[in-house]
């Protein structure tokens, strides 16, 4: 026996411990744990034997996120009756026939292990026929035992359904994730095959529902459309290249369509759907200096290359590969992309809403305010500049959005009652905070920073990160509050997703968004229907701020985590908030005021700062006055 006393652990060590051979049942258990470790490796598994099968029809159902039935239906060349048992041996397959068969793999399965692996830890039912056989039969496992046999008149094709996985295994049940995030696993796997095999129909049911059918004519590009949107196919430029042993189809997107994650690049080598780093790498040298920090592109790669040239017996999931020469794939890939994003495909294309911009300038007889086109970076104020402080205190009465919450706003983030704050606490927190509105305001440079100055500095306002400050206060006050603040929208907007997105956007994110002052609603199978938002938002911040939650919270995050929730709101208003927007008058005016009553009026949530200023004394030293 030994004992660890400071780490409370004992072992005994038994000194006559016997080697023996594990029965098939606790075996077949063990080695099932590699291949099948949630339903999404069943769906695959199967779905892989389908499409080597030569089938040119598949119907994939699943129920409860696939944890008590999937079914996958095929016309494929089937199974002959003397094989059926045989194929739920371990290691039993149709697809090698000697070990240099594995340095020239062409099929998507050849381990020969995933029927015996779902048969050891579900209940499976087969039903098969070939196509010179009459009739076929039907085969019943439960826990890798047959306990029925028997013919069958089915068409030509296979059915497998299994049934109540890890009904033997709990230990496994317990660690499976919930019924929705299962299943947006599934859609999402499904959804990407689909595109990599055009040629087939692939039919997906969820909990009786039909999420999508393919039509099976052969073209990808019809695909991304069904499975993802037409917003995202529009954007894509289409390539095709061969060189020697390689070639590569692929669509992605320009330089101005991007997302915040890599959840739209997907890679497929030789049919197979595939993470490779090699890929990744390769794309982000491809739109490298064409893109921001933490901005993607929309990639769908499709790569084939001579079967010996790849080694895709890496991990029994199969998803893994190895290049022999990944230096040429990579650069390969690279130089495709890059030619294509050079051509006037990639150019962004100019619209209604961005054609014209104006600035304004103030008329002799200050009556009005005048429009003037702004052909160049810089607008000025004529010589009655404009004092934001006079202005903008006889505003204040007119604020609906923040006006009882001003003071609060100054305290802290939390949800504090007004009534506890001091009119003493007010006049110390005033006195400590830099005065915005004392500034006088001369001007714009560069459509993305306002000039302001007073008796002693020059500022330049980063109209970004204010607008990114703002957001994001007013954002956590509305989530943190009761009372939301919601304007109504004449023409409800819809925002379109993929059906994985979809379907992990549970009840629990659409009342999340709620928190914030949305109606959002399900509106058909790839949909939503936005009919109120914050009154503090336009409609393209809250499509952006939508879209973005949408993309990248996940079904089962914990949002009651207030740093969670903090980390979210701050990243999705640095998504919705845009820079390079020409300013009128009122809007600056308007920005500076709501600067003035956020916490931090000093820096953005990333921490970039909001300002800084210039010393007339610095000024005079660059003129060599002093």
């Amino acid at each position: 026996m030994v004992k660890n006393g400071g780490m409370g652990i004992t072992m005994v060590l038994l000194s006559n411990n016997r080697i023996i051979e594990l029965s098939r049942n606790v075996a077949d258990k063990i080695a099932a744990g590699e291949v099948v470790n949630r339903p999404l490796s069943i769906v695959k598994e199967l779905i892989e034997n389908s499409i080597d099968a030569g089938a040119t029809s598949i119907i994939a159902e699943i129920r409860n996120g696939g944890k008590t039935y999937i079914r996958i239906t095929d016309n494929g060349s089937g199974i002959r009756k003397e094989d059926v048992e045989l194929a739920f041996k371990r290691h039993a397959t149709s697809k090698l026939r000697d070990a240099s068969d594995l340095n020239r793999i062409q099929s998507l399965g050849f381990r020969g292990e995933a029927l015996a692996s779902i048969a050891a830890v579900s209940k499976v039912e087969l039903i098969t026929k070939t196509s010179d056989e009459k009739i076929g039969i039907c085969i019943k496992i439960k826990g890798g035992e047959i306990i029925d046999k028997e013919e069958i008149g089915c068409p030509e094709g296979t059915t497998v359904i299994v049934e109540d996985l890890f009904y033997n295994t709990p230990a496994r049940l317990k660690f499976m994730k919930t019924d929705a995030a299962e299943s947006t696993l599934i859609i999402d796997f499904i959804s990407k095959l689909t595109l990599a095999y055009p040629h087939i129909k692939i039919r997906l049911i969820n909990n009786g529902n039909i999420l999508f059918s393919t039509t099976g004519k052969g073209d990808i590009y019809s695909n991304i459309l069904t499975i993802y949107s037409k917003v995202i196919g529009d954007k894509l430029i289409h390539l095709k290249e061969t060189a020697e042993q390689m070639s590569l189809e692929a669509f992605v997107s320009p330089p101005s369509y991007t997302k915040t994650n890599r959840k739209n690049q997907v890679f497929f080598v030789n049919g197979r759907y595939i993470s490779s780093k090699v890929m990744e790498d390769a794309v982000t040298e491809a739109y490298k200096e064409k893109l921001f920090a933490g901005r993607y592109p929309v990639v769908f790669l499709f790569l084939n290359l001579a079967p010996d040239k790849l080694d895709v017996n890496i991990h029994p999931n199969k998803k893994e590969v190895r290049f022999e020469e990944e230096g040429s794939v990579k650069n390969f890939i690279t130089s495709v992309i890059r030619n294509a994003l050079n051509t006037e495909d990639a150019i962004p294309e100019i619209n209604a809403d961005n054609l014209f911009k104006f600035s304004f300038e103030r008329r002799e007889d200050n009556s009005s305010i005048s429009l003037k086109d702004t052909s160049q970076n810089t607008t000025t104020y004529n010589e009655e500049q404009v004092d934001i402080k006079n202005l903008l205190y006889n505003k204040r009465e007119e604020s609906q959005l923040f006006n009882e919450a001003e003071e609060s706003y100054r305290i802290d983030n939390k949800n504090i009652n007004k009534s506890t704050v001091t009119e003493n606490s007010k006049e110390t927190i005033k006195s400590r905070q830099f005065d915005l509105l004392g500034l006088t305001v001369t001007g714009t440079i560069f459509g993305t920073y306002i000039t302001a100055v007073d008796d002693n500095y020059l500022y330049l306002i980063d109209q970004h990160a204010a607008h990114e400050r703002i957001f994001y206060e007013q954002l956590l006050y509305q989530y943190q509050n009761e009372d939301k603040l919601q304007q109504i929208i004449m023409m409800p907007f819809i925002i379109n997703v993929a059906h994985s997105t979809k379907n992990a956007a549970n009840n629990d994110i659409l009342s999340f968004l709620g928190n914030f002052g949305f109606t959002v609603e399900e509106f058909g199978p790839t949909s939503f229907i936005v009919k109120a938002i914050p009154v503090f938002m336009d409609l393209d911040e809250s499509k952006d701020f939508i879209e973005y939650l949408l993309d990248n919270i996940q079904e089962d995050e914990v949002l009651q985590n207030q740093n969670k929730i903090t980390k979210i709101i701050s990243n999705a208003c640095k998504e919705s908030v845009k820079a390079h927007d020409i300013l009128d008058k009122q809007e600056i005016e308007r920005l500076i005021l709501d600067l003035s009553k956020t916490n931090n009026p000093y820096s953005c949530p990333h921490g970039r700062p909001t300002f800084i200023r210039l010393s007339h004394r610095e000024i005079e030293k660059m003129f060599k006055r002093i």
